[in-house]
């Protein structure tokens, strides 16, 4: 006899469960600031207090839940407090949470045009809108040459540029046979680690990865660049890739991008253009200004999840010419073969990345432009600046601290003039309070306190708070 036993959520159950989990995210969000900033947990002490095997038997959400509060919230650093000045932002808000809940409940899997039509074509659509917002070149449109397509992360966008110019340069050749040795690119010193992983897996090697010298803003320097591919053509390499960073992570210096692009054009390199973080202020005509030179760049990438609310992953990569792009990365198996495919009349985005599945990310980007608007992402964007430069003036006015590089936008790196101890101790005493995390980087040898000033529901008594307690720390250490 066939078994009647089932074990799925019901429908019923599900709007019950959806509710009340609803309200617990709401509930976290009117109460986040209760909790300590990062998390005080010590290493193992999540993992201890979970149970050493699966259950057997299926546990109800209100046990699951128990866990949640008691075992896991301990363990979360919380990158939603307006608290929350570390490394970059991550940021949420209301609509692209509902977008997201609302691609799980669809549950498309979007590699082909075929699987989900509205999967493709909204994200089509919504590249496009970005596109217009950020005042990019024709080029990387869809209705141009090229266009835009959502990566997880600007690290495998990175990656899926530098596939791209592999092949362009080697005429599609070393998918075939491998790469040779000779390949080499270029990027900063300062520029984000993601492109030296990717010259890796790429098959290029950290060996023809040249690291350009930079100057007094932490920028790259283009007659240096210019050089260093001189040099390789001449010792017999293939110059082929530069990566230009607009807000490299550790400073947020900007390349000269129309210099470096001039020298990209010059040699047949392609540009590509990592924007993670700064790229979502072009949006605003006052900072458009940061993306001058995108007209001579190959490829662009900036990611949403970081400053444009749109929660985690979602990254925009632009290219101005499609084909190399699909081209590189295509394969058609015959599983794969459809119709809509063949007619050649629709985009299958599965060819435009690495992976071959894909969710229906553009929902929760498309959620959060309809939401707040263009007008909207400029305020809170503007405001974020704002609030940043008001800490540069704090700083600039204090007898103990210095700014230790520009400030153009909304990361301010700073440092207490007793030295490198002294700020590392400052640092560490802070964070582990739970009442603000911020944290560091190393510039010329020198330990430098970074406040990324972006999260969504900071306001100016937040960053007034964050800088008292600065203060009022570093007069209590010795």
């Amino acid at each position: 006899m066939e078994s009647t036993k089932n074990y799925h959520m019901s429908p019923q159950e599900f709007r019950e469960q959806g509710k009340k989990m609803i309200d617990w995210i709401a509930d976290y969000y009117e109460n986040i600031e209760k909790y300590p900033v990062l998390s005080q947990v010590n290493p193992g002490e999540i993992k201890a207090s979970l149970p050493q095997t699966a259950p057997l038997t299926g546990e109800s959400m209100e046990q699951i839940m128990v866990d949640v509060n008691s075992i896991l919230m301990p363990g979360i650093t919380h990158w939603q407090s307006p608290n929350f000045f570390a490394y970059f932002p991550a940021n949420a808000s209301g609509p692209s949470i509902l977008g997201d809940l609302l691609s799980s409940g669809l549950g498309v899997q979007g590699m082909l045009w075929a699987t989900s039509p509205a999967c493709t074509e909204l994200e089509t659509r919504a590249l496009d809108w970005l596109a217009d917002m950020l005042q990019l070149p024709e080029q990387f449109k869809s209705t141009s040459s090229g266009g835009g397509v959502i990566q997880d992360t600007a690290s495998s966008a990175a990656l899926t540029a530098i596939l791209a110019a592999r092949e362009r340069k080697t005429n599609y050749t070393t998918n075939e046979n491998g790469c040779d040795g000779k390949l080499v690119a270029y990027v900063s010193g300062h520029t984000h680690s993601s492109i030296e992983k990717a010259i890796k897996i790429a098959g290029i090697g950290k060996n023809n990865l040249r690291l350009i010298g930079a100057d007094a803003n932490l920028a790259m320097q283009p007659d240096l660049l210019d050089a260093a591919i001189d040099a390789d053509l001449k010792a017999g390499l293939i110059p082929f890739f530069v990566c230009a960073s607009v807000g490299t992570t550790s400073t947020n210096a900007m390349d000269p991008l129309p210099e470096i692009g001039l020298i990209c054009r010059k040699y047949e390199l392609w540009m590509h253009i990592d924007a993670a973080m700064s790229g979502t202020a072009a949006i605003c005509p006052e900072y458009r200004y940061l993306i001058n030179g995108i007209e001579l760049a190959d490829s662009f990438s900036f990611n949403p999840h970081k400053w444009m609310f749109t929660n985690f992953d979602c990254n925009c990569f632009f290219v101005a010419d499609r084909s190399v792009l699909i081209k590189t990365l295509s394969i058609l198996p015959e599983y794969l073969k459809n119709q809509a495919t063949e007619s050649g009349a629709v985009f299958d985005y599965r060819d435009w990345h690495i992976q071959l599945g894909r969710r229906f990310r553009s929902l929760k980007l498309w959620f959060v432009i309809r939401h707040y608007g263009t007008e909207g992402l400029r305020y809170h964007i503007k405001e974020h600046v704002r609030l940043a430069q008001l800490l540069v003036d704090w700083v600039k006015s204090s007898d103990e601290f210095e700014m230790v590089a520009p400030a153009p936008l909304n990361l301010v790196c700073f440092a207490h003039k007793k030295g490198n101890d002294f700020n590392k101790k400052l640092l560490e005493s802070i964070n582990k309070t739970g009442k603000m995390y911020f944290t560091h980087t190393v510039i010329d040898g020198r330990y430098v306190l970074r406040m990324c000033v972006s999260q969504t529901n900071t306001n100016e008594q937040h960053v007034r708070q964050a800088w008292k307690i600065i203060q009022d720390t570093a007069s209590e250490i010795d």
